[in-house]
C-alpha cells in the first residue's frame, strides 16, 4: 500500500512560480508511474504532468509544457511538480498518484487511463490570482 502526501500549494501571482512535493511511503521499482493531476471548480480532473520513475523521462499536457516540469528525488522517495510561470486557468486542487507495475509508453505518452493510478494523495491548493 502507497500513501502519498502532497505540499507546497499555496496563493501566487500571475507569472509567478510554485514548487509541489509528493512524498511517497514507498518508492520500488514497482512504482512505474508519478503523475500530477488538477482539478478546477465545475471541471474534470486533468493529468498534467506524468514521470516514468528512474527514467528521468515525463509526459506534459500541452496546458503546462514549457511551463511546468516535473521530476523526481529517488532517495528522498519523493516527486515533485516546479511550477513556473503560472496563470489563472493553472487555480485548482493538485494532486499526485502513483500507478504500479505498467509500462513506460502508456506513461510517457500521456495515454495512461486514470483508473490505473491505484493511489493518490489528498490534494493541495493552488491559487493564481
Amino acid at each position: 500500500h502507497v500513501q502519498l502526501v502532497e505540499s507546497g500549494g499555496g496563493l501566487v501571482q500571475p507569472g509567478g512560480s510554485l514548487r509541489l512535493s509528493c512524498a511517497a511511503s514507498e518508492y520500488t521499482y514497482r512504482t512505474n508511474c508519478m503523475g500530477w493531476f488538477r482539478q478546477a471548480p465545475g471541471k474534470e480532473r486533468e493529468g498534467v504532468a506524468y514521470i516514468y520513475t528512474g527514467s528521468g523521462s515525463a509526459y506534459y499536457a500541452d496546458s503546462v509544457k514549457g511551463r511546468f516540469t516535473i521530476s523526481e528525488d529517488n532517495a528522498k522517495k519523493t516527486v515533485y511538480l516546479q511550477m513556473d510561470s503560472l496563470k489563472p486557468e493553472d487555480t485548482g486542487m493538485y494532486y499526485c498518484a502513483a500507478e504500479l507495475g505498467g509500462d513506460a509508453q502508456w506513461c510517457l505518452t500521456g495515454t495512461i487511463p486514470e483508473p490505473q493510478f491505484g493511489y493518490w494523495g489528498q490534494g493541495t491548493q493552488v491559487t493564481v490570482s
